[in-house]
């Protein structure tokens, strides 16, 4: 039975159902939905590129950020825990990077937390045996170190809501094919915005992501003591609410092409949305944690030594001519290096300013929140 099918026929038994809980299916349906099926997602055979899939300089950039942590900690057992790593490529390039620090890959233990089964049995391919996979972060207990994630938030379910003359929120019915109907959006959703100081304006329509949220809240919990690097696409929310995203950030990848028909190509199509930072430093806050630093991924490689990493790389690999250099370079550092943004946060850690926030947009300040 196809995907679709199976939607359709939860939505003619129970009623119309959240435009969440509709991306959910399509996205985690076991075995059907978009990440759970075996489908090639990244690269050139599946629907788009992650920095990882294009250089291991870029994992060899955040191991030289993980290893200022760690000094900065003082040195202690370091748990690093990645969520959603895919197909293990910035998992594994990480590790191979802080091989030559034998004090700290001697204390390092390195856990994921990835809810694909499909993109599990890839990635154990080529992952040493440091790893250890789990399906939650409860799983470890309390933890010193780096919870980290690159490209996830961006693929959590949302809920879709519009401004009429209350809040309503986008639900999915069948009649003939997919329709989308409103109905008065939750006291939850409603009280979103109000904790951001947000007030919509009448016809617009967004997205809410209360699953970052969520995750976050589990994070500053499970953290002891340490740091949160988040990088995503995305904005603040005095960025993310502008008028001319009236009509919300919702995409769909499909074969490395860009459409907006979520009701289309059912669990075959990654869906996504942008991530709100505003939100993620909010909700930290209220759960112990502070906000370093805001920057892009532009200048948080820069400020590591990216290029040097590159340089190194590109000289082991002889396929790489001086055309194809310079398109990663330009790939990485301006069109994903705009785009990709990176949030710091941290809990019981030292005040020193990290290398990778050297060009940060904000330290220690609200008005990049507001």
């Amino acid at each position: 039975m196809f995907l679709s099918d199976i939607i359709t026929e939860k939505i003619l038994s129970e009623g119309p159902i959240s435009f969440h809980d509709f991306m959910d299916m399509c996205l985690y349906y076991p075995g059907l939905g978009y990440y759970t099926s075996t489908k090639d997602k990244i690269g050139k055979k599946g629907d788009y590129y992650t920095s990882p899939s294009l250089t291991p300089a870029f994992g060899a950039t955040i191991g030289r950020q993980l290893e200022e942590m760690w000094r900065l900690l003082g040195e202690p057992e370091f748990t690093v825990v990645e969520y959603g790593a895919g197909m293990g490529f910035l998992c594994h390039d990480i590790l191979e990077f802080l091989k030559s620090n034998n004090a700290f890959y001697d204390k390092l233990n390195y856990c994921i937390i990835e809810k694909s089964p499909a993109m599990r049995e890839k990635a154990t391919l080529h992952l040493p045996e440091k790893v250890r996979w789990y399906d939650s972060i409860a799983d470890l207990g309390t933890i010193t170190g780096c919870v980290l994630s690159n490209e996830l938030l961006d693929n959590f379910a949302v809920h879709r809501v519009v401004m009429a003359e209350e809040l309503m929120e986008i639900f999915v019915d069948h009649r003939n094919g997919f329709v989308e109907i409103l109905q008065p959006a939750s006291r939850e959703l409603k009280d979103y915005f109000s904790e951001l100081d947000v007030t919509l304006p009448t016809g617009y329509c967004t997205e809410v992501n209360l699953e970052a949220t969520k995750w976050i809240r589990e994070i500053a919990g499970a953290l002891e003591k340490g740091y949160v690097l988040t990088i995503d696409y995305g904005y603040a929310s005095h960025e993310l609410y502008r008028e001319y995203r009236c009509r919300g950030t919702l995409m769909c990848y499909n074969r490395h092409k860009i459409n907006d028909h979520p009701y289309s190509n059912i669990g075959e199509q990654d869906i996504t949305t942008h991530v709100n930072f505003s939100a993620l430093h909010h909700w930290g806050m209220k759960n112990g944690l502070n906000s370093c630093g805001f920057t892009d991924q532009a200048h948080f490689l820069l400020s590591l030594g990216f290029e040097d990493h590159f340089k190194k790389k590109g000289l082991e690999n002889n396929d790489l001519d001086g055309g194809k250099i310079a398109f990663l370079l330009h790939t990485l550092l301006v069109d994903m290096g705009s785009k990709f943004k990176v949030l710091i946060q941290e809990k019981g850690a030292a005040e020193r300013k990290l290398s990778g926030l050297r060009y940060t947009r904000n330290h220690h300040g609200t008005a990049m929140w507001a």
